[in-house]
This record gives C-alpha cells, sequence and structure tokens, in this order.
C-alpha cells in the first residue's frame, strides 16, 4: 500500500506542478439514510444498498424497494442518473455509477460522491481506485469491515495539475482496455475449463469416459477372470452383483438396537438407462449414514474434547484445515461420530444452491475427529467406492438429484440424514470403478493445474492494474 506524503513528492520525484492531495479535495461523500428492512416494498422507489455496488454499474436486478413518498420526506437521499456511490461496508472502496433514469434512494453504509467543480467522474474514479489500498487499510470491524466518509475523503494521492489530467485518464484507459482484453480472455478459459470437467465426470459417470466391463469381457473372454456368478450372469460382478455382497455385508456388521431393517430401493422408472452391467442403489443401501453433534454450553463442560469438523472446514473435494475448532463428546458417542479415513463428509445446509451438498472425503490427518451436524457422514461398505461416490455426486446427474431433494426455507437448502440416504447412486463394477476413478482423478488433475495459472494471472492482472495507476499518477507514464 502506498500513502502519499509532501514526503513523497521528494521521493517520488514528482513532476513540475504536481502536489499531494487529499481525497476531500476534489469531492466530499454524502452518508446514506438507515432503512429499516420494514420499510422494504414489492413496489416503489429502488433502494441502493451495498450489495448492489457488484461492478462499475449499480445493478438492480435483486434491488429492494421503498415507499414512493421516501422521495420527498428524504430528498437529500436521492439518487439520480450518473451518479457515483462508493462501497463503505465489506467491499471497501467499490466504486458503481447509477444509470437508470427512475429515482432511487441511498442506503447507509454506501456514499455518494459529490465532485467539485473542476473534477470529472472519470478522473475521481481512477483516483478513488489509486488509493483503493488506503481505503482498505482503514476498514474496521470483525465480521464486516467499515470505513467512514472522512476516512476516504483523508486519503491522499499526487495531484497533477489541470492541463495534465485529461491525458493521464486517457492513457489509463488505454493500458485498462487492454488489460481488460486479457481478463477476460482468461476467464473465458476459466469458464471453459468448468465445462469440460462437467462434460468428464457426465461421460464418466454414463459409462463413456474407459470401456465398460461388458465390453473388455466381449472382447477378450479368455482374459478375463472366472467369477461364480448366476447363470445367466455376465462373466464378471455386476453392479447388481456388487450391491449383494454389499448389502450382505452391510445386514451382518449391523450392529444397532431392534431389528434389522432393509435400506430403501431406489424408484429407478424415470431414471436414465445405465450401461451392460451396472445398477441403481440408493446411497443408504451403499453404506451407513450419520447425522453429527450440536454444539451447546453443556459439551464445553465434558473432559473428553475432540476436533470438530465443521461446515467450513469441507468443500468441493477439498478439505481447509487451517482452523479447527473443539466439542466436547461422551464416550457412548463415538462409535456413531467418529470420522474414519474415507468417510464421506457432505454439506447439509447453505444459502447457495449450488453449494448444497457440496462435499470431500475425509483424509484421516486429524485422529478422533468427530463432525458437526451440519455435516452428513456416509460411510460405505465398500471403501472404494468412496472415490466413485465423491465424482457421482459432483456430476451433472448427480448435481441434479441432490437440488431435486434439497428443501428451501427462507432462503436456505437444507438436504437431511434421510433424503441424503436416499440419493439414487448408479453403480457399476468395482473394477471398472477403479478405472473410472483413476482416468476421471487424471483430467481433473491437469484441469486443477490449469485453473492454479489462470487464478495466479488474474491475481497478477488485479496488481498490474495497480501499478498502472501508480505509474500514471506519479508522473511515469
Amino acid at each position: 500500500m502506498t500513502v502519499f506524503t509532501e514526503k513523497s513528492e521528494e521521493i517520488l520525484k514528482l513532476p513540475s506542478g504536481w502536489r499531494t492531495a487529499r481525497v476531500g479535495e476534489i469531492l466530499k461523500i454524502r452518508n446514506g439514510y438507515a432503512f429499516k428492512s420494514t420499510d422494504y416494498k414489492d413496489t416503489g422507489v429502488p433502494l441502493i444498498r451495498q450489495s448492489e455496488l457488484k461492478s462499475d454499474v449499480i445493478d438492480l436486478a435483486e434491488v429492494k424497494r421503498v415507499d414512493p413518498a421516501f422521495l420527498q420526506k428524504l430528498s437529500g437521499f436521492v439518487v439520480r442518473e450518473g451518479d457515483l456511490l462508493i462501497g463503505m461496508s465489506g467491499s471497501l472502496g467499490k466504486i458503481a455509477e447509477y444509470q437508470n433514469q427512475e429515482p432511487a434512494l441511498q442506503n447507509q453504509r454506501t456514499g455518494l460522491l459529490i465532485l467539485k467543480p473542476g473534477y470529472d467522474a472519470k478522473f475521481v474514479r481512477l483516483v478513488l481506485k489509486l488509493v483503493e489500498p488506503q481505503i482498505v487499510a482503514e476498514g474496521k470491524g470483525v465480521a464486516v469491515q467499515n470505513v467512514s466518509a472522512n476516512e476516504i475523503e483523508a486519503c491522499t494521492f499526487p495531484l497533477p495539475p489541470p492541463d495534465e489530467r485529461g491525458r493521464i485518464v486517457a492513457e489509463i484507459e488505454q493500458q485498462f482496455t487492454r488489460l481488460d482484453a486479457g481478463v477476460a480472455a482468461l476467464r473465458r478459459t476459466q469458464a471453459n475449463l468448468k465445462r469440460y470437467r462437467a462434460a468428464v465426470l457426465k461421460a464418466a459417470c454414463e459409462g463413456h469416459l474407459v470401456p465398460t466391463e461388458a465390453e473388455l469381457t466381449k472382447q477378450q473372454p479368455s482374459k478375463r477372470s472366472s467369477i461364480p456368478r448366476k447363470n445367466s450372469g455376465p462373466n464378471f460382478e455386476s453392479g447388481a452383483l456388487l450391491l449383494e455382497r454389499i448389502l450382505a455385508e452391510r445386514r451382518q456388521n449391523w450392529s444397532g438396537r431392534g431389528k434389522y431393517e432393509e435400506p430403501a430401493v431406489p424408484y429407478t422408472a424415470e431414471f436414465p438407462k445405465l450401461p451392460n452391467g451396472w445398477s441403481w442403489a440408493c446411497l443408504e443401501q451403499l453404506g451407513m449414514t450419520y447425522g453429527g453433534l450440536t454444539k451447546n454450553p453443556k459439551r464445553a463442560k465434558l473432559p473428553k474434547q475432540l476436533p470438530y469438523l465443521r461446515v467450513a472446514n469441507v468443500y468441493a473435494n477439498e478439505l481447509r484445515l487451517d482452523e479447527i475448532e473443539y466439542i466436547g463428546v461422551s464416550d457412548s458417542e463415538l462409535t456413531k461420530l467418529l470420522v474414519r479415513k474415507g468417510d464421506l463428509l457432505i454439506v447439509e445446509g447453505n444459502g447457495s444452491k449450488d453449494q448444497i451438498g457440496r462435499l470431500a472425503i475425509w483424509d484421516g490427518s486429524i485422529e478422533s475427529c468427530v463432525h458437526q451436524n451440519h455435516l452428513i457422514k456416509v460411510r460405505p461398505v465398500e471403501a472404494q467406492m468412496s472415490k466413485w461416490i465423491l465424482h457421482w455426486l459432483q456430476s451433472p446427474g448427480g448435481r441434479q438429484n441432490v437440488e431435486l431433494v434439497a428443501s428451501s426455507t427462507s432462503g436456505l437448502f437444507t438436504l437431511s440424514v434421510s433424503k441424503v440416504g436416499n440419493l439414487a447412486i448408479p453403480v457399476p463394477p468395482l473394477a471398472e470403478q477403479t478405472r473410472i476413478v483413476a482416468e476421471v482423478e487424471r483430467r481433473l488433475s491437469v484441469v486443477g493445474q490449469l485453473e492454479k495459472v489462470l487464478t495466479a494471472n488474474l491475481h497478477r492482472a488485479k496488481h498490474l492494474r495497480q501499478s498502472i495507476l501508480q505509474m500514471a499518477f506519479t508522473g511515469s507514464a
């Protein structure tokens, strides 16, 4: 972060006629009005909140509205076409222009920029982009960072003389246009990789990525091992036979209370046809499904405190274990709640539909670990199936099934142990699963490396933008 002071003029050797200035010399920031959520209406005047400042243009796609009478009552908070607003909470320093003819109102924590004579909007926007690191550094707060109008106005920058400003704006815009074209190309490549990832998973889970066991058996019958089967069965352990074996083992190893109940069978009448040798199963048929622990004050008093996996630790095929909390657990709960290597951890609830049901496989990196109630644990009977189940639930078909059963309450999408247990899973022969998983991971590993390169280049582009501003505003460009 660069803070420009009078001493900076000597260090940076600013050109003749330049000087260090405060943002408050070129604009004044008008604070918004604290509207209440009870003021919101289905129709009326748009209310510009922090959340509407998503890009350079104010986005009204999800705007809240208030009674038109507020336009008269609060005339000092009206937003008109062409006005610039700046974020003062959350996305600090974010600048967006209001481009609608319909008048709007300004909510609190958004600042409306009132330009002083002699300064145009393009120049002011570039100044505020230049001092954005200073604005961010002034942020205060724990969950949400906030900055005041006075703190933004106190930020400093090198001010060129009036006859230099137009040239500087033109040069920066030219450089930004080139940079924007490069960033757009990087983002298109990111989107293409995302589509390719989905295509790989779709092909894998429909039996099109590698030859099926049925195809290999037909091509090389003499090289396939002989497996005991029913007279009419194939010369390999089909998905149906694998499921029979898993159910038998599940039944044999069950140690719960009361009479053992067979898990539900999926209703497959409307499901797509599977490749030869595959079968449909409910996730509960393939393993045991468990809920987790709810944190409460009583657990803090228990003598046994164990690491506690939360939603914040589980992402799409990724574990983030930098921050691990602890929870009190009684010995009687451990059989059900301990997480074993190979267990699937599935996120139970999220405000975003595309995040519901995200999952990862536990890698065993923390011993004696338990999980919270918002993570649903699945322990496959056949340990080798964990990766296959993960890839299916991340595939387009698997995601569609998850989103279909996820209920929405006040904008929160939720799953339950029973809903997860009833998710339909295609079951290929075990050997075929192994080959599919290996090929998926080979291809997605390449995708992952490319995505890292793209992310690094986008990060560099962000820094390059700031470097362009620094050079232009120190007379170096």
